[in-house]
C-alpha cells in the first residue's frame, strides 16, 4: 500500500505529539509511526512514573520536617498505595486515551516500525503485536517533510557479564511490581541519583557506584549535596570506583565486582550510564547517514550532512525546500522532554509555514532555539534534595572565555525556607556574565526549590540585567526571597545621576 500525507512524523513520544499537533493545525495533513505505546518514554517510564514514585516519600519527609505535622506522621510509607497511584498516572501502560487524541485532533497514526526508503519516503512495517502479520507494510510519501523524533534508549556498558545479568533499565526501575530488598545502581547522573532516592525511600537497602562524583555537569556542591542526601536516607554511595565484572548467581542474586577487589551484593542492577539514539534502525543508510548515530541539526532543526550524502544542497535531489528534521532526544541537543517538546514546536511552525507558503522566519524560532537549546537549558534533579539548574556552571562560563561574577548563599538566608522545614538546608548560585551584566547560569538545591527554576530561566532567556533584578520584588516570606539574598552578595547597583 502507499500512501501520500503532507509531514510523516516517526516518533509518538511527547516530541512527536507536539510536531503533529503544530502541522495538523496549520491545516496540513500528518501521519505519527510508532511501533510501542503512544507517548512515549516520557509518559510510561521515565518523567512520569518516576516522578510519582518520589513523590510520595518525598511528601513523607517534608511532613517530618515540620513539628506538629511530624507528630501526626505515625506510619511508614505504602508502598503498595504508592504503585498503585503510579500505575494510575501511567494509565496502566495503555495508550487508549493518548492514541484517543490523536485522532480528535485529526492526526493519523500508524502503529509499526517506520523506516526511512530514501526522500521524503517511509515504509511502516507492522508486525504482530500492530496488528499485522509481520509482512504486511505500507508506505507513506511525505509531501513536505520527515522529522525524526526516535527518542534514545539506555546505554548498557560493556562489563564483563553485566548483559547477561538482565540488567535494569529505567524502564524496569519505573515500572516495578514487588520492590527489590536490595538494589545496586550503575552511574552518577540523573537517574541514578533519582532512582536511588526513590528506592531508599521505599526502604531498599540501596548501592550507588560511579566512577566520579554524582551529577558532575552541574555545580560542584550539587554533587556534593545529593550524595549527602541520599547517605541520610540510609543508602551507600561510592564514588571513584568502576564495575568490572557482574554476575547472576543461580539462587539470582547479582555480585558485582568493584576495580578495588571488592564486592557488591543485590537482588538487582540498575545501570544508569547514558543515552543513545534510536536512529539503528530507522534506514538512515537509504539517505546516505549512518545508523545509529546522533542526528546533527542546525537550528532549525533540519538534519545536517545530506548534502555530503549526495542528497542536493538544500537536503533535497531536486534542490527544493528541505525536507528532513529531527527534533527531541535523537538530535543530542538537550534530552529532556521539555526540550524536545520546545524543539517540536519549532519544527511543527517552521515545517507548516514552508508548507503553507507563508514567509519562512528562520530566526523567530531559530535565534530562540539556540538561546534555548544552548544556553538556557532548566534541569531539575528530583533527589534528596531537589537540585535545578539552568545556563551555564561557573567553570563551564569561564571555559567558554566569558569573565563572569557569581553570588552564593544559604537558602536558609530566605526566611521562607526556614519556615518551611526545620532543620532546612540548600544553597543557591548565580553566574553574571561581567561585561554584560546579566545572569548565564543559575543553580539551587534544597526542598522544593524546583519552583524557583523558571524564574532563573526567564531571566537568562530575556537577558534581564542585575541591575533590573533589583525591581523584580520577591513576596515575604518566600523561598524566592533568595533572589534578594543572591543580588545582595553581588553589591547594589550604583546610583544613577
Amino acid at each position: 500500500m502507499q500512501r501520500e500525507v503532507d509531514v510523516v512524523v516517526l516518533g509518538a513520544g511527547p516530541v512527536g505529539e507536539n510536531i503533529a499537533d503544530r502541522v495538523r493545525a496549520a491545516g496540513l495533513e500528518v501521519v505519527v509511526v510508532e511501533h510501542e505505546l503512544v507517548g512515549g518514554e516520557c509518559s510510561y517510564w521515565a518523567c512520569v512514573p518516576s516522578k510519582v514514585l518520589l513523590r510520595g516519600a518525598a511528601a513523607l519527609r517534608a511532613a517530618k520536617r515540620v513539628p506538629g505535622a511530624a507528630e501526626a506522621v505515625t506510619g511508614d510509607l505504602d508502598v503498595e498505595a504508592l504503585l498503585r497511584r503510579r500505575d494510575y498516572w501511567v494509565s496502566d501502560w495503555s495508550d487508549d486515551g493518548a492514541a484517543g487524541w490523536l485522532e480528535s485532533a485529526g492526526i493519523g497514526l500508524e502503529r509499526g516500525h517506520g523506516r526511512l526508503d530514501g526522500l521524503r519516503r517511509v515504509v511502516v512495517t507492522r508486525d504482530v503485536l500492530d496488528g499485522g502479520d509481520g509482512a504486511e507494510s505500507v508506505t507513506l510519501i511525505a509531501r513536505h517533510a520527515v522529522v525524526v523524533s526516535t527518542g534514545s534508549d539506555p546505554v548498557i556498558p560493556p562489563i564483563r557479564g553485566l548483559a547477561e545479568a538482565s540488567p535494569w533499565t529505567n524502564r524496569e526501575a519505573t515500572s516495578v511490581e514487588r520492590v527489590p530488598a536490595r538494589l545496586a545502581i550503575i552511574g552518577g547522573g540523573v537517574v541514578a541519583c533519582e532512582m536511588a532516592t526513590a528506592y531508599a525511600g521505599f526502604g531498599t537497602d540501596v548501592t550507588v557506584l560511579a566512577r566520579s562524583g554524582l551529577l558532575g555537569g552541574m555545580e560542584p556542591f550539587v554533587g556534593e549535596a545529593v550524595a549527602a542526601g541520599i547517605r541520610s536516607l540510609g543508602a551507600t554511595v561510592r564514588t571513584g570506583v568502576q564495575t568490572t565484572a557482574v554476575e547472576r548467581t543461580d539462587d539470582g542474586e547479582v555480585v558485582l565486582t568493584l576495580d578495588d577487589g571488592s564486592t557488591v551484593v543485590a537482588d538487582e542492577v540498575l545501570v544508569a550510564t547514558g543515552r543513545k539514539p534510536r536512529t539503528d534502525a530507522i534506514g538512515l543508510e537509504t539517505i546516505g547517514l549512518e545508523p545509529g548515530d546522533w542526528l546533527r541539526v542546525d537550528d532549525a532543526m533540519q538534519v545536517e550532512g545530506l548534502e555530503a550524502a549526495g542528497s542536493g544542497t538544500d537536503g533535497d535531489a531536486d534542490g527544493g525546500a528541505p525536507w528532513l528534521y529531527a527534533a527531541g532526544d535523537v538530535n543530542h541537543r538537550a534530552l529532556l522532554t521539555h526540550q524536545g517538546k520546545y524543539q517540536g514546536r519549532a519544527v511543527g511552525d517552521l515545517v507548516s509555514a514552508r508548507a503553507t507558503g507563508h514567509p519562512v522566519d528562520i530566526g523567530a524560532w531559530g535565534v530562540h532555539a539556540a538561546t534555548a537549546d544552548h544556553a538556557a537549558v532548566p534541569q531539575v534533579v528530583f533527589a534528596e534534595p531537589e537540585a535545578v539548574a539552568v545556563g551555564l556552571t561557573e567553570a563551564q562560563a569561564r571555559q567558554a572565555g566569558r569573565g563572569v561574577r557569581t553570588a552564593e548563599v544559604d537558602m536558609t538566608s530566605a526566611s521562607g525556607a526556614g519556615i518551611l522545614a526545620d532543620g532546612y538546608e540548600g544553597r543557591a548560585k548565580l553566574v553574571i556574565d561581567a561585561d554584560r551584566g546579566t545572569v548565564i547560569g543559575a543553580t539551587f538545591t534544597g526542598q522544593d526549590v524546583a519552583e524557583l527554576l523558571h524564574a532563573a530561566t526567564v531571566a537568562i532567556v530575556g537577558e534581564v540585567p542585575v541591575d533590573r533584578l533589583w525591581h523584580a520584588v520577591p513576596a515575604f516570606p518566600t523561598m524566592s526571597e533568595v533572589w534578594l539574598r543572591l543580588l545582595e552578595d553581588l553589591g547594589r547597583p550604583e546610583a544613577k545621576a
